[in-house]
């Protein structure tokens, strides 16, 4: 469909001269007035005796005045079109909706490997519960970008936030606890999850996802200044801290030695807080998959559907023209001479 981008001002252009013509008052020429010569008549009798001044070539050379005339009006109509600007306008085409920039950061320290987590009654370790969570949540996120850090001494950006969700579901799967080292670094996890949502600095929904087991132990970044980094920031994050809270009764049960420290729930409630998350505490299977669920609830996609239209200009087109007719009109006056 063809319009013009700025009608008003190409109508404003062709009204001009008639503007001109009907509501200014003419020039005068340099010297006044035309002079009066009374004996015009007599030449004009001269002039039809003689025939010399009526020749051929006088008679073409008012044809080509006349069409130059025409040819004159022909351009300002299409330098007045292509300033309207005409352009093609395709039909409206639906755009998938953008989405949020969600960076799970999970850790995989040596504890993640505590058989304490169940799932239709096989025993399991946190960390092949955490692969089956988070799996299952990045299916769910179909507009949103994904990406991955793992961390346990020391933090690796595994996969920047992309659409690619069966690459970074890969990356799961083939992730063992260990890889990072056996501590636990929250601090520089976080200091990088935020360091990375960063770069990109004219998106606004983003959101980190930080899981641990443990409890700050390693690491070049404390908790606090963690914290203080998540409050400058306008990303938001949520906390999950994982463990069952009977593990170490049942340690002791066993007469095995219970595992050092725990889940600092103070540092990641915390985190949260400043951020404008929430903190969780998932103890099993099913409660690590409702708290993935909570979150997707908490993050709703946006459904509203955005349109883009092709758009394709047409203004060179009358520009064009009046170019071509430019040279037309030197060409008749170069002969007029």
């Amino acid at each position: 469909m063809i319009h013009f981008a700025y009608p008003e001002l190409g109508l404003v252009l062709l009204c001009l001269p008639a503007f001109v013509y009907y509501f200014l008052p003419p020039v005068k020429g340099i010297h006044g007035d035309a002079l009066r010569v009374p004996f015009i008549n007599d030449l004009k009798a001269i002039t039809l005796k003689s025939g010399h001044l009526w020749t051929s070539h006088g008679m073409t050379s008012g044809r080509l005045s006349k069409v130059s005339k025409y040819l004159l009006c022909i351009t300002y109509i299409l330098l007045a079109v292509a300033v309207a600007r005409p352009r093609w306008v395709g039909e409206p085409i639906k755009i998938k909706n953008e989405g949020r920039d969600i960076l799970l950061v999970l850790d995989i320290s040596t504890s993640m490997l505590e058989r304490d987590f169940t799932l239709n009654g096989r025993r399991m370790s946190r960390l092949q519960a955490v692969k089956i969570a988070a799996s299952e949540f990045i299916d769910k996120r179909r507009d949103d970008r994904i990406g991955l850090i793992l961390f346990g001494t020391r933090a690796y950006l595994q996969s920047p936030v992309t659409f690619d969700k069966e690459a970074v579901k890969n990356i799961l799967v083939s992730m063992d606890a260990g890889m990072a080292g056996n501590s636990t670094s929250i601090g520089d996890a976080l200091g990088l999850a935020l360091k990375s949502l960063r770069k990109d600095k004219n998106k606004d929904n983003k959101i980190i996802i930080l899981l641990s087991d443990g409890e700050n132990n390693d690491g070049s970044l404390s908790l606090p200044q963690a914290i203080n980094l998540a409050k400058n920031e306008n990303i938001k994050i949520y906390t999950i801290g994982v463990g069952n809270s009977a593990n170490f009764i049942q340690s002791i049960l066993s007469y095995k030695m219970p595992l050092p420290g725990g889940v600092d729930e103070t540092g990641l409630k915390a985190i949260a807080e400043e951020a404008g998350g929430r903190y969780f505490r998932a103890e099993n299977t099913d409660g690590l998959l409702k708290i993935y669920e909570a979150i997707n609830r908490l993050e709703p996609q946006s459904h509203e559907d955005s349109y883009v239209q092709e758009i394709k200009e047409y203004y060179y087109v009358p520009l064009l023209g009046a170019f071509i007719i430019s040279l037309l009109l030197m060409i008749i006056k170069r002969r007029k001479a």
